[in-house]
């Protein structure tokens, strides 16, 4: 019912997903789905969240429930039917020549189509339990989006993915000092800072993020994040590493090719030395 190639399975492109499935069928009564990190609360001790994803926060304002698999012949129904659609749908792309995400998501829809005209089984209750989805598009972005409370410290600051908010000074914002605000991130990088519904202005400080070696990263979007670590890695000028020769000042001699010189038969350096031996003689 609906399908997106996307580079990595995060909570914003399942939120892509979601958004262009209620567009077209309307609010299902609830999702079947494994138990991804995504769609569920993997520790029982989590603090934040009340207890939901982020997924599962907005499948809850949307009124709709969520059912994982609870037994591995349930997840195997899922298991069986992806591997089928991804042996057919690769072999489909490469008679279609497509070889980019953006065509690939363009032949998606027609994909679909083509494969329930063939495939699809008349249910037994013919009946469309979608239900309408009666939202302003302003309401479903709002839904469809990264949403968490930051506490804001005495300084009207507070911490964001390894960035520092700081909060314009306003007769709102001074009575928030020991508050917590709610942040509501989108997918196009997007971030409002509200508080009772209104947006907070704001600056923010520390644009240049880093990934240390002690960043936990998540297996599926392993990829996108040495793709930005190589990006930020090419941006900086790279440093020169002086060898320990050259941190003592230690000059090469100049050496031909082939075999080293003899010097004790050079023609030049007997002469030099006949002609000391000659004035040591004299001398004495």
């Amino acid at each position: 019912m609906q399908l997106r190639f996307v580079r990595s399975e995060s909570a914003f492109t399942y939120f892509e997903a979601l958004d262009l499935y209620l567009k077209r069928h309307g609010a299902p009564i609830a999702f079947y789905s494994d138990k991804h990190s995504v769609f569920r609360v993997a520790k029982k001790d989590a603090r934040g969240g009340q207890g939901m994803t982020q997924f599962g926060r907005a499948l809850c304002e949307l009124n709709i429930e969520i059912l994982c698999a609870n037994s591995s012949q349930a997840k195997g129904r899922v298991e069986r039917m992806n591997r089928t659609l991804q042996d057919r749908l690769v072999k489909e792309l490469r008679l279609s020549g497509i070889d980019s995400m953006e065509a690939g998501n363009a032949f998606l829809p027609g994909f679909v189509e083509d494969y329930n005209a063939r495939f699809a089984i008349i249910p037994a209750r013919p009946d469309d339990l979608h239900r309408p989805l009666n939202l302003a598009p302003d309401r479903l972005t709002e839904i469809l989006c990264k949403r968490e409370q930051r506490y804001v410290g005495s300084q009207l600051t507070f911490s964001f993915e390894r960035q520092r908010i700081m909060l314009e000074e306003t007769e709102v914002t001074r009575s928030l000092v020991g508050r917590y605000v709610e942040t509501y991130a989108y997918a196009d990088g997007r971030l409002d800072v509200r508080w009772k519904g209104h947006s907070l202005p704001y600056s923010v400080f520390d644009k240049d993020q880093r990934v240390t070696h002690a960043a936990i990263t998540e297996n599926k979007r392993l990829g996108d994040v040495l793709a930005y670590i190589k990006e930020r890695q090419d941006q900086q000028a790279k440093p020169k590493v002086k060898s320990n020769s050259d941190k003592n000042g230690y000059v090469k001699r100049a050496r031909g090719p082939g075999r080293r010189r003899d010097f004790t038969s050079d023609p030049a350096v007997i002469a030099r030395r006949k002609k000391a031996l000659s004035s040591l003689d004299a001398a004495e």
